[in-house]
């Protein structure tokens, strides 16, 4: 039976705030004065490993980056199962006991946690073989060790006899009186690592947590590799989200009469707060220098280039980092965690490294769901694209909008560029010929709508519609697909538009609302995206033309939002109508004009971009923590209903504001954070979305439409850019670039 040690990198560690966070937890840091916990339980386990000689580590899709370095030169090799969303260890552990036991019936998994403290390695590599002998015996057994004093930190474990034996009792944390009376009584500490073969392991939970079992073996089956590392790295399905969220010692331990316990008496420690990490420290960690008395019993952690002196205090912690100080006396360790607490619910610290976590996920669901769901299952058999996908995976019948046909055509050729290496190039090529023979007009322009066998269905050649081939046509040129070709298309697509712009300024639309903002707003997208590709072209021109028509009529000039629908003179329309202002508006041309300002030198724009974004947040419902549909020009709100989109501009706008402004980044910076959260909710697992919330919380229940791609992917690549400059933002980079 071949021996599989699996490393658990779960837990926050807030007991260690602020030195562990949720996007860099204490099992990535050097608390000790060394390498990290993780690298050396790395360096621990790995000799015990099978004939292939892996190490299966169990971890979040927020730590691929962290786990990516921290495993770059340690030169073992190693199998990452990733977590979609932390479910505890419950669930993590039953993911890799199906995993490996759909691979090796007869695997013994030795599941070790990755932030323990355990010097003597050779003693723990014994402990862990023993163990695997009584494992062989279908036996489930944790590590008991020996406890060197009363700490009320640890769990206990009460032995049925002397030496190996059954679990009579395992019981929480007591106070220090009950501690030493359990020790006297020989209880042990409960260490949290477990060896057990995989399939008892399976049987167990299949007996006492079923549903667990259930999903967590589904979860194993459907793991998706990693398009990068596809043979080392696998993301559990989706399915894991639904396991119920309970500690391995809950769902099993506590009821199967399978657990034993091996007593050790190794030097161990899971270093759950600053006084455990005081005792076994060599020195300041950090890298930071400490001038102070060496037997005062302080403990000091701060970064390289850091002094901490210490005068006249005994026996305190002091951790510094880049945004949060701590100063705690080491016999109250165990109440940082409250402290931890206290700091996340505020606008600081803790708000920005989960906007780095979350990026990162993110940017995995992008390109491990969305991307090939939809370069596959929604593109059509003659190449053009759907225009939505179930949840299920079917796809509905619909006619073909102009619109949905360019949007995603973007979408997929940008994600090529950046290097996503799905079949983009190709589906892109024919969706774009497909286009061209059943859409296009003599003129040059592209008809709105057709059916699925290329009738035309409505002839009318919309401004909106035309931004969007032009934002195509730039996408593959930009791309190097037929870029000639697109490069001409697009000129003969302007000739025509041209001739057609207004003597006040501008161009009328189609429809209902023939002078609007909107159509103009996608028009100055495209104009932007083809000035970088082809900037000896009308395009600069455009740009301006319509950024000064935005600042100077789009815009109220008192209020500083931005209207939906105006008059044929550029005045506000009549009516409601005119008095329309819509939040994920606001947020998205201030996206657009800060993009544009910085181009021109323009600290004007710039300005009313920032105003723009602060009438947008005015649109932004606490309680959902999502933008709304619309309001008024009193700014009062219209509609509570909130579409996936403005969640989007608002993530992008405040992104790009963040690195414009640096007195405000980190106002901007929580605006990003909160935006993604918001944006969250909307997505699932398998690579489609809601698009409607409700104002009761409900989402309307409807097909995943494909033009939202545009707006989804347009926040991942603003992210992406993001992340290239901003610090707070370290760690999400690898997986967005």
């Amino acid at each position: 039976m071949a021996f599989y040690p699996v490393i658990m990198c779960g837990g926050a560690g807030t007991r260690l705030w602020p030195a562990s966070r949720a996007a860099r937890p204490k099992q990535f840091l050097d608390l000790t004065g060394g390498e990290s916990l993780f690298r050396q339980t790395v360096r621990r386990v790995a000799p015990l490993a099978g004939a292939d000689g892996h190490v299966l580590i169990v971890a979040g899709v927020s730590h691929l980056p962290a786990l990516r370095r921290q495993l770059a030169d340690l030169g073992v090799p190693a199998v990452l199962l990733l977590e979609p969303k932390a479910r505890d260890s419950g669930p993590a552990m039953a993911a890799a006991a199906a995993w490996l036991a759909a691979r090796d019936p007869d695997a013994v998994a030795a599941f070790v946690a990755s932030d323990h403290h355990i010097p003597d390695a050779e003693a723990f590599r014994a402990a862990l073989a023993e163990a695997g002998d009584h494992a062989r015996q279908d036996r489930i057994v944790t590590l008991g060790v020996q406890p060197t004093e009363p700490s009320p930190a640890y769990g206990y474990i009460r032995p049925a006899g002397p030496g190996a034996a059954p679990v009579a009792a395992f019981v929480e944390k007591p106070d220090r009186d009950t501690a030493a009376r359990w020790i006297g009584e020989g209880y042990l500490w409960n260490s949290g690592n477990f060896i057990v073969r995989a399939a008892v392991l399976g049987e167990e939970l299949a007996a006492h947590a079923p549903e667990m079992a259930a999903a967590a073996a589904a979860a194993a089956r459907t793991a998706r590799p990693d398009p990068v590392d596809p043979e080392r790295v696998l993301t559990l399905g989706p399915v894991f989200r639904e396991a119920p969220k309970l500690s391995i010692d809950y769902a099993v331990m506590e009821r199967t009469d399978r657990a034993w316990v091996l007593p050790v008496s190794f030097a161990w420690s899971d270093l759950g707060a600053w006084d455990a990490i005081a005792r076994v420290a060599d020195g300041p960690a950090g890298g930071g220098r400490w001038l102070g008395e060496p037997d005062s019993g302080c403990h000091i952690h701060a970064p390289a280039g850091v002094t901490v002196a210490t005068v006249g205090v005994r026996d305190v912690a002091v951790i510094v980092e880049p945004d949060a100080v701590l100063v705690c006396a080491l016999d109250r360790a165990q109440d940082v965690k409250g402290v931890a607490q206290r700091a996340g619910a505020g606008a600081g610290d803790a708000r920005l490294p989960p906007l780095a976590d979350a990026a990162t996920a993110f940017a995995v669901w992008m390109r491990t769901a969305a991307l090939p769901l939809w370069s596959t299952l929604g593109v059509e058999a003659d190449g053009a694209f759907a225009e939505a996908i179930e949840f299920a995976g079917r796809v509905p019948d619909a006619p073909r909008r102009a619109r949905v046909q360019a949007r995603q055509a973007y979408v997929l050729a940008h994600a090529g560029a950046a290097g996503w290496r799905g079949p983009w190039r190709e589906v892109v090529r024919r969706s774009l010929a497909r286009f061209a023979e059943t859409n296009a007009r003599p003129d040059g322009l592209y008809v709105t709508l057709t059916a699925a066998d290329g009738r035309v269905l409505d002839d009318t050649a919309a401004l909106y519609d035309q931004a969007f081939v032009l934002f195509a046509l730039a996408a593959a040129a930009r791309s190097g697909i037929e870029a000639d070709a697109a490069r001409a298309r697009a000129h003969a697509l302007w000739a025509t538009l041209a001739t057609r712009r207004l003597p006040q300024g501008g161009w009328r639309e189609a429809g209902t609302y023939p002078y609007q903002s909107n159509a103009h707003m996608h028009l100055f997208e495209a104009a932007l995206a083809w000035s970088a590709v082809d900037p000896a072209g009308p395009w600069n021109a455009l740009a301006d033309e319509i950024a000064e028509l935005c600042l100077t009529r789009f815009i109220d000039r008192d209020g500083g939002f931005l209207r939906e629908f105006f008059s044929a003179d550029w005045s506000p329309a009549e009516g409601p109508d005119g008095r329309l202002v819509e939040p994920g508006h606001q947020f998205e041309w201030a996206w657009l004009l800060t993009r544009w300002a910085v181009l021109r030198g323009r600290t004007d724009a710039e300005a009313a971009a920032r105003r723009l974004f602060q009438v947008g947040a005015r649109g932004v419902d606490a309680a959902r923590g999502v933008a709304v549909d619309a309001l008024d020009d009193q700014l009062a709100v219209t509609s509570a209903r909130a579409r996936l989109w403005p969640q989007t501009e608002r993530l992008k706008a405040a992104l790009l504001l963040a690195e414009r402004n640096p007195d405000d980044r980190a106002a901007y910076l929580a605006e990003a954070a909160a935006a993604l959260a918001g944006l969250e909710l909307y997505l699932r697992p398998n690579g489609t979305w809601r698009d409607k919330l409700n104002p009761d919380g409900s989402f309307v229940d409807e097909p995943a439409p494909a033009s939202s791609f545009y707006h989804i992917f347009a926040g991942w690549e603003q992210l992406a850019a993001a992340a290239a400059v901003l610090p707070e933002l370290a760690g999400a980079d690898a997986a967005l670039a």
